[in-house]
C-alpha cells in the first residue's frame, strides 16, 4: 500500500524562527507637542507686513520719479509764467464827508481799473467769479469805499485784459477825526487807497484744464498824487495763502 503524505504542521502564533536575521527596531517618529488651547499660537504675520511695506515704498518711489518726469517735462516744454497785475488807474467820481448833529458819514462811488497780463505763449488762464474791495486810509483810519465784482472770462496767450469795476457806497458811519482826516486827505490828494481783488484761475493747455487755485491780488498802498500822475503800481498775488509773488 503507498504511503500516505505527511501533514504539514503550522507554526503557532508568536513563533520566531531563530536562523532569521534580527531587524533593528524602528527609531520612534518626532511627535509635536499638543500645546493647551489657552497658549498663543504664533502665526507669520511679520513676513508678510515686511513685503507690503517694501511694495508700497517700491511703488511711491516710482510714483515720485514719475511725477518728477512729468514735472520737468511740462515745465521745460510750456516754460509757465505767473500772471502779472498792475492798477492802471482808480477815479474818484465823488467823495462827500458829512458831519451830522449824531455822527459822520461818508458817501462815494470810485471806478476802479486793474490789468491783468498773460506772459505765457503756449497757456491760456481762465478765471473764475472775480471780486474786488476798495479802502482808504491806513491803519485805524482805513475805511470801505465799496465792493463789487465780474464774471468768469478766459484770457489768451500773450494777452492783456483789463478789469473794470464801479463800486459805491452811501452813508458809511465813521468816527469824527477818521471823516476828518479822510476830507484833508483828499483834498490834497495824499489818501492812501488800496483794492483788493480776489479770485479763482485755472491754466489751460490745448484743450485740457489743469486744476484750480485761489488767488489773493493786492493793489495799493498808494496816493491819489500817484495815481494822477500816471502811476501804475505793481499788484502782489498771493496763491495758497503762503506764497507770494508780484
Amino acid at each position: 500500500m503507498a504511503e500516505l503524505p505527511k501533514p504539514v504542521l503550522q507554526k503557532p502564533p508568536g513563533y520566531r524562527d531563530p536562523n532569521a536575521p534580527v531587524r533593528p527596531a524602528p527609531k520612534p517618529g518626532f511627535r509635536k507637542p499638543i500645546l493647551p488651547s489657552t497658549f498663543p499660537v504664533r502665526r507669520k504675520r511679520r513676513s508678510c507686513c515686511r513685503i507690503c511695506c517694501c511694495f508700497f515704498c517700491i511703488f511711491a518711489f516710482i510714483l515720485l520719479i514719475i511725477l518728477f518726469l512729468g514735472g520737468a517735462f511740462f515745465y521745460l516744454w510750456f516754460n509757465p509764467k505767473a500772471p502779472v497785475f498792475h492798477l492802471q488807474s482808480l477815479k474818484i467820481q465823488r467823495f462827500n464827508v458829512s458831519v451830522k448833529s449824531d455822527a459822520t458819514y461818508i458817501d462815494s462811488q470810485t471806478t476802479i481799473k486793474v490789468e491783468a497780463r498773460n506772459p505765457n505763449d503756449k497757456i491760456t488762464f481762465k478765471y473764475g467769479k472775480t471780486s474786488v474791495t476798495l479802502t482808504a486810509g491806513i491803519g485805524e483810519d482805513e475805511t470801505k469805499l465799496g465792493s463789487g465784482s465780474s464774471g468768469e472770462f478766459t484770457q489768451g496767450k500773450k494777452n492783456t485784459t483789463v478789469l473794470k469795476w464801479t463800486v459805491q457806497e452811501k452813508n458809511v458811519l465813521v468816527a469824527d477825526e477818521v471823516g476828518a482826516k479822510l476830507k484833508a486827505r483828499y483834498r490834497s490828494r495824499g489818501m492812501v487807497v488800496s483794492a483788493e481783488v480776489r479770485t479763482k484761475i485755472r491754466l489751460g493747455v490745448g484743450g485740457w484744464r489743469i486744476g484750480t487755485v485761489g488767488m489773493h491780488i493786492s493793489c495799493g498802498d498808494v496816493t491819489l498824487k500817484q495815481l494822477d500822475g500816471g502811476d501804475m503800481p505793481k499788484c502782489t498775488v498771493n496763491v495758497l495763502k503762503w506764497i507770494n509773488f508780484q
